[in-house]
């Protein structure tokens, strides 16, 4: 049975599919206004943002201004100190609680994110930890999302609720929670539709799955759970907007960062809304996806080991 991957594995798989967003510091490289202004290009075209670009520049002069930036192994490492300064604040993991089961989760996402598939290995990381749970199929546009779903849940042996090709998204839902709740269920997760955050007509659909829910138990949805894919750079940013207004996001989902994805986005979403980051998803294996890690993503981040910085 495949199990959470370990600590150690997850910062070095990190730390090489983030190799696109190492910073490149010559050795030997005097720290002064002109590599400081390299780095700042590198950094926003990482997709680290202005703000944060900005924010990081700042602090990373002052050090220049104190002497503490001596060459530059220090500059990165104070870069990684800054950055997980940045980052600690959105660093908190999904905790399951309350006394009414179930807990729920609705997922969020547009199209092509892997939304369903981070649902399957959400489900495999609660089924490893004695987690009873349940999944609700959602996503009735496409008969291929629900299929999907029903197969992770099968490998999982997770029951999954689900009706036919068209069906109200809300129904499903609500049928779900019945389901669960009678079944004393800990955690119910509920696909929906993925969707550009420019359809209304379908963000007016979220809401109305989360009135249901809310008819059903004041406290759900208990977690309203965005994925977004870290390649598509400074657009996440406006996806975490639309999708914020219509539900109320609570935690992020940072997947497909084994492509091209820089990274830096993270950094953007965390400056700019402070939702929490709950989990990275790292590759097509049911086990790439842990918990967000602030210090650690930082020094994958910038390039270095984590046991070389202060």
């Amino acid at each position: 049975m495949n199990q959470p991957i370990s600590q150690t594995s997850f910062l070095s798989k990190l730390r090489m599919r983030l190799r696109r967003a190492v910073v490149h510091i010559a050795p030997g490289r005097p720290i002064d206004d002109a590599l400081l202004e390299e780095l700042e290009t590198q950094l926003l075209q990482a997709d680290v943002g202005v703000d944060a670009t900005r924010t990081i520049l700042e602090q990373l002069r002052v050090g220049a201004r104190e002497n503490k930036l001596k060459d530059a192994d220090a500059l990165r490492a104070t870069l990684v100190q800054i950055i997980t300064g940045l980052l600690a604040p959105v660093a908190h993991p999904l905790k399951l609680g309350g006394t009414n089961k179930p807990f729920v989760i609705l997922a969020v996402g547009v199209n092509g994110v892997g939304k369903t598939t981070i649902l399957g290995k959400l489900a495999l990381r609660f089924k490893s930890r004695g987690i009873n749970l349940m999944l609700a199929a959602g996503d009735t546009f496409r008969a291929a999302a629900v299929e999907q779903l029903q197969a992770w849940g099968a490998r999982q042996e997770v029951p999954v609720i689900a009706q036919a090709a068209g069906a109200d998204p809300a129904a499903v839902a609500h049928d779900a929670w019945l389901a669960a709740k009678a079944r004393g269920i800990d955690v119910l997760i509920v696909d929906t539709a993925g969707r550009l955050h420019t359809q209304g007509n379908l963000m007016e659909e979220l809401k109305k799955i989360r009135r249901v829910l809310t008819r059903l138990d004041p406290a759900a949805p208990h977690e309203c759970l965005l994925v977004l894919d870290a390649g598509t750079g400074q657009n996440a940013l406006r996806q975490i907007e639309q999708f914020h207004a219509a539900v109320g996001v609570t935690g992020l989902v940072l997947t497909k960062l084994d492509g091209t994805a820089k990274g830096g986005i993270v950094i953007a979403a965390a400056q700019r809304f402070g939702i929490p980051i709950r989990y990275l998803g790292l590759g097509e294996q049911a086990d790439d996806l842990e918990e967000f890690d602030a210090q650690p993503f930082a020094s994958a981040l910038i390039g270095i080991s984590e046991a070389t910085h202060p």
